[in-house]
């Protein structure tokens, strides 16, 4: 799981986010970026229902690939107004103590574009997540890390 990191000189954050996660070993999950559709189709025309929607695309993705919303390491939002901010973080305000009920939120770069792929579209969200290293069953065999691989032995050689 990963750990919050939070530099002594700083105060909170200003918002649903950390200033810096560190992630355990394993395989880095990259998200892109998913906009406020469900089943093809706009959520509504809102910032509110387009985020919920595009927090759950970024959780099915992340399902998919054997990671939960807990694993994240970083959001990156792109709105495409700033009108927009307060409904966004609405919408995060509702959701995120489901998906983060621990508080330790992932760090978030929130960027005002110009506009999305769609023109109806408001709001889309990146994710980058790393699925934590598995412990092996008791009695499983040990798998090696690359840089600690026992040598190869040279044929009529001994030890």
């Amino acid at each position: 799981m990963p750990k919050v990191i939070t530099p002594r000189e700083f105060g909170a954050p200003l918002g649903m986010y950390s200033h810096g996660m560190m992630a355990p070993g394993g395989e880095i999950l990259v998200v892109a970026g998913q906009v406020g559709m469900t089943g093809g189709r706009v959520a509504g025309l809102d910032v509110e229902s387009q985020t919920k929607a595009a927090l759950q695309n970024v959780r099915a993705v992340l399902e998919a690939g054997g990671c939960s919303m807990r694993d994240v390491i970083r959001l990156q939002t792109f709105l495409t107004s700033a009108d927009d901010i307060p409904g966004f973080m609405k919408a995060r305000q509702e959701v995120f103590p489901r998906y983060f009920p621990d508080g330790a939120y992932p760090p978030n770069t929130l960027l005002v574009v110009s506009r999305l792929v769609r023109p109806e579209l408001r709001v889309e969200i990146e994710a980058m997540a790393v699925k934590g290293v598995r412990k092996a069953a008791p009695g499983a065999p040990r798998r090696l890390a690359a840089n600690k691989r026992r040598p190869t032995r040279r044929p009529g050689r001994r030890r």
